[in-house]
């Protein structure tokens, strides 16, 4: 009957990260930590929603906002925000009849390091 989603307390920014996974291979637990990040990302609506987010004007977006940006129920929006909040990657706050949500940016700084990859020098000929 339980759910393994991850608990909305886990501080992911405790996770010491991350050299490039092409300098180091990436541990089992910070793979762990890590993937349920990206995950949510691997669905085009939570995409779309967590740069709506992450860009918006003043750091955060009210789902009066997001919402009528796709051909999607409210239900469902709500279900693509809850996934986002669970896997740690927006913070929300109720504010009357509306939620707002927040990026995490520590968490978006880390994932983009583990994906980070430096150039290659040119071949000597």
């Amino acid at each position: 009957m339980s759910n393994q989603a991850v608990p909305l307390s886990l501080d992911l920014t405790a996770v010491p990260c991350c050299p490039p996974l092409t300098q180091q291979r990436v541990s089992g637990e910070t793979a762990a930590l890590l993937a349920p990040a990206f995950k949510a990302l691997g669905d085009p609506v939570r995409l779309q929603l967590m740069s709506m987010i992450a860009s918006a004007e003043g750091g955060e977006a009210c789902v009066c906002d997001l919402t009528p940006a796709f051909d999607l129920s409210g239900p469902t929006i709500s279900h693509h925000l809850r996934a986002l909040r669970e896997a740690g990657l927006v913070d929300s706050e109720r504010r009357g009849t509306w939620v707002y949500y927040r990026a995490r940016p520590q968490l978006l700084r880390q994932l983009a390091a583990l994906l980070a990859v430096e150039p290659t020098a040119p071949a000597d000929s």
